[in-house]
């Protein structure tokens, strides 16, 4: 066959919707998938969960139809054929989920952290590797157009000379506060299922920008703090995190909270020559060359501007993975590994070597 011929039957293949598969229906980013249905990228072909009551979601049962629901994970997976699954259960059941699907060939994305603890992301890697599988991290984070202009302004155009420390803001008033639904916080809240409370929620997002701005690398050590300072509302699980990253050139402060009197998910980058503001998804803040500029990030060009046309792009081989990238497998295990270690570094109060 020419390679003409190839290549138009390639494209074609890439032309046609992701076959997607969704495992579970109790993360509260469900609407990710809801709000994209008619967009034509992806097509659901496939939807697992155990607890129908959660079947009766208005918008999904509108557009995918009854046949295309079952209790069990195996079979969706047999009958349906996709190409992908997302998974939206609880972070403990990541591993559940990717150890179903790594066998039968099919890519997994998570939503953010990848795993609750080391032993499970260590799994969840050995089954990728073995499989030859992707397994993504979805964080929103990833497609802020401002961090990835932070990004080029640090690594190309060397604006604010080397990194000395970041400070990394992230959380909201709190899950039951801005009213998250009940089968999102039953799992959300427990120890077990989320693997803590704030620190993992929010404390994720820091663990992964730190690790794509510092170049993939692990910090020498990891110290925290985590309180309960609304025990009335979260009994289980901390509601306030401090997370303190030592590297070798720069220390990476990490404020996760439940308790911050509005949503934010903002950073400060400082260098040796001035600093970056990352005041919201596009707006940024510059000072170099003794001055302050107010910049507004240039829009992101797909499919690196939403997580549906990048798992897409990837699957499809269109794109490539690096190992520093912000979904990576390689940068998320790092994440697992810092998050277990503010863990147990409020528990003993020490510093924890990584």
């Amino acid at each position: 066959m020419a390679l003409s011929a190839i290549s138009a039957i390639a494209s074609a293949q890439n032309d046609k919707p992701l076959r997607l598969a969704v495992a579970g229906l109790s993360h509260g980013h469900l609407w990710e998938v809801l709000s994209r249905l008619d967009r034509g990228d992806f097509e659901v072909v496939g939807i697992a969960e155990k607890d129908t009551s959660l079947w009766n979601n208005k918008t999904l049962r509108a557009k995918v139809d009854k046949s295309k629901f079952f209790e069990n994970l195996d079979e969706m997976l047999d009958k349906t054929k996709p190409e992908a699954v997302i998974v939206y259960e609880s972070i403990y059941d990541h591993l559940r989920v990717i150890e179903a699907c790594a066998p039968r060939g099919i890519h997994v994305m998570v939503e953010k952290p990848l795993a609750t603890t080391t032993e499970q992301a260590k799994r969840i890697a050995e089954l990728a590797r073995k499989h030859n599988i992707m397994v993504l991290t979805n964080y929103e984070t990833t497609w802020y157009a401002a961090n990835h202009k932070a990004y080029d302004l640090i690594k190309n155009e060397n604006a604010i000379g080397r990194i000395s420390r970041i400070n990394v803001y992230d959380g909201h008033q709190g899950p039951v506060e801005i009213g998250c639904g009940p089968e999102f916080l039953r799992w959300l809240t427990d120890p077990v299922l989320n693997g803590g409370g704030a620190v993992v929620d929010f404390g994720c997002y820091g663990a992964n920008l730190s690790t794509w701005l510092m170049g993939g690398r692990k910090p020498v050590s990891v110290s925290a703090t985590l309180q309960h300072l609304k025990p009335q509302v979260y009994p289980k699980v901390d509601d306030d995190a401090t997370i303190m990253l030592e590297y070798p050139d720069a220390t990476v402060v990490i404020m996760a909270s439940w308790n911050w009197p509005m949503s934010r998910k903002d950073m400060h980058i400082y260098g040796d020559k001035g600093y970056i503001y990352q005041d919201n998804a596009n707006d940024m803040r510059v000072y170099s060359d003794k001055k302050e500029n107010k910049m507004v990030a240039e829009k992101l060009t797909a499919p690196y501007n939403d997580s549906f046309y990048y798992l897409k792009a990837a699957v499809r081989g269109e794109i490539e993975v690096k190992p520093t990238d912000l979904s990576s497998l390689e940068n998320n295990l790092i994440v697992v590994e810092i998050l277990n270690a503010a863990i147990e570094s409020s528990k003993t109060g020490r510093r924890v070597k990584l």
